[in-house]
Formats: C-alpha cells, sequence, structure tokens
C-alpha cells in the first residue's frame, strides 16, 4: 500500500518529492555561519568587524576566501596572508556574499554520497557566478546588479540538485547517471520525465526554507524559465543564468540546456548583439578564473 510517501514502481519505491518537500525537516537547515553572514549590516564598522571575526573563525571560508585575493582573477600587486588584507582588497560586500556562498555549498560535504559529484557541482556554481559577472559588464549601468548579488544567486541557483540528494539519495543517483549519459539532451527534459518537480523548484523550495528574499527564491526557480510569466522578480539574474550556462555548456555538472542564443537573450538584458563575441570572450575568461579558484576545494 502506498502511505503518500513513496510512489510504487515495479520492483522498487521512492520518495513522492511533491510530498517531502512540504516535510521541510528533511532538508539541510543553511550553516549557521552563513546565517550570521547574511544577518550582518555592512554599513557599519560594527557588521564589518563582526564579519571578520566570523570568517577568522572558519578555516575553510579563511583559506578561500585568501585564496581568492592571491589568484590571478584579481592580480594584486602583493601576496595577501590575512583576511583583513583580503578585504580591503575585495571589498567587504564581495567577501560577505563570497563568504556567504562558500558556507552553504559546504553542505555538499554532508550529502550522502552518490553520483552527484560535489566537486563538479563546486565548479559549475563557481563558472556561473564569474560568467554572470564578466556579462555584467556589458550590461547598461541603471540595470546592472551589484557584483555581490550576482555571484551570490549564481553560486546558490543549482543548489536544487543537493536538495535532491538529500530527500532521495537514489533518484539523484539514476539522474545524474542519465544526465551524464544524454549530455546532449536537455536537463529538465530528463528531470520532468523522472522526478514529478524538478531541481529549480526543489532549490526554490530549500531557499524559501531558509527564509531567503522571494527575489533569490524565484531566481531559483527561473534561472532556466527566464521568460515564465511569474519570472519577473527574478530579473536581471534569471536571464543572466540562462545566458551564462548557455555560454558554458556542460562546465562542472553534466546539465544541458536548450541551446541557441537569439537577440532576445542579449535583449532582455540591455546587451547590444554586435557585442556578442566580446562577452563569450569575457565569459571564457571568467570560466577559466573559476576554474583555477574552485579546483582549490
Amino acid at each position: 500500500m502506498n502511505d503518500g510517501n513513496t510512489h510504487a514502481n515495479p520492483g522498487s519505491t521512492h520518495v513522492n518529492l511533491r510530498h517531502a518537500i512540504q516535510n521541510l525537516d528533511a532538508l539541510p537547515a543553511m550553516p549557521v555561519v552563513a546565517q550570521k553572514l547574511l544577518a550582518l549590516q555592512m554599513d557599519t564598522e560594527e557588521g564589518e568587524r563582526k564579519m571578520l571575526i566570523l570568517i577568522e573563525q572558519d578555516p575553510l571560508i579563511s583559506a578561500k576566501i585568501i585564496g581568492l585575493a592571491n589568484s590571478a582573477a584579481i592580480a594584486s600587486s602583493r601576496t595577501i596572508t590575512t583576511i583583513r588584507d583580503a578585504v580591503l582588497l575585495l571589498g567587504t560586500t564581495r567577501v560577505k556574499s563570497i563568504s556567504t556562498g562558500i558556507a552553504i555549498m559546504s553542505l555538499m560535504t554532508k550529502a550522502p554520497g552518490g553520483r552527484l559529484n560535489a566537486q563538479d557541482l563546486w565548479l559549475h556554481s563557481f563558472g556561473i557566478a564569474f560568467a554572470m559577472l564578466g556579462i555584467a559588464r556589458f550590461m547598461p549601468a541603471n540595470i546592472r546588479p551589484q557584483d555581490d548579488q550576482i555571484f551570490f544567486v549564481g553560486m546558490l541557483h543549482d543548489i536544487g540538485y543537493l536538495a535532491l540528494a538529500f530527500l532521495d539519495p537514489k533518484r539523484s543517483d539514476k539522474l545524474h547517471i542519465h544526465l551524464a549519459e544524454e549530455a546532449n539532451r536537455p536537463a529538465l527534459e530528463i528531470e520532468r520525465e523522472m522526478l514529478e518537480i524538478c531541481h529549480d523548484e526543489l532549490g526554490s523550495e530549500l531557499v524559501r526554507h531558509w527564509s531567503l528574499p522571494e527575489e533569490i527564491v524565484a531566481v531559483v526557480r527561473y534561472h532556466h524559465t527566464p521568460n515564465a510569466a511569474d519570472a519577473a522578480t527574478a530579473q536581471p539574474f534569471a536571464h543572466m543564468i540562462s545566458l551564462a550556462e548557455k555560454l558554458l555548456p556542460s562546465f562542472g555538472i553534466s546539465e544541458c540546456v536548450i541551446p541557441g542564443i537569439g537577440a532576445e537573450d542579449w535583449n532582455a538584458l540591455g546587451i547590444d548583439p554586435d557585442n556578442a563575441d566580446e562577452v563569450r570572450e569575457q565569459v571564457t575568461e571568467q570560466a577559466e578564473q573559476a576554474l583555477q579558484f574552485a579546483s582549490t576545494f
């Protein structure tokens, strides 16, 4: 008998994801350090002081922030050895955003072992975040978001794959096997055949569970469907992620998207389609920097 928690398949059972997603206790909690970082007010000296203390007390975040400050992506003229120097170089809001993203993504180390490759998801998340920064440089100033906002949503956009790994490890494994075997087929198409709720919706429920702003919830929900009727609050981030994923196919995890970039993709971000080659070049450079950074994780 099916009790509502599972669906019966020949020879197997699996979690009813739509039911399970309502049982929020089954989802991972946001790491405490991420909660504390998000709560900080960075327009005061006290907020900056507390941020420095939080980061300095976390060896993983400290190492990664100092590593980023010394990376080719930043090209510092001197070696950075302390968090304080890294903050002076990178800026407080950027350090807060990156540190929060690192703290959240560290949840992958607690996910059930399986086919979800944590390193590849790290790489994909960083790649898209860095690529979005490259895209933003070509956007009009009046619609260009702040770098820290861009980086944060770029890091979080595929968090739904992590939610799936927690809720149903077996189907997570099967999904990633299929994504790898059918690498040229759009990921959402495969997910719709295998799951009753795809990673974009799963991810949005997870970040809502974490009480993040509705704007972030919408970005995670509509990053594959930026033209959806309900996607207005996700802009311009959803269009930026969609474009970045088209420019970086199969970067990190196997997650093919519908190919082809049209004038509407550029126009949605206020970018002149004639600058397409320059944007591609910039995104490629950003991806290489992300690869160097993520390889240390």
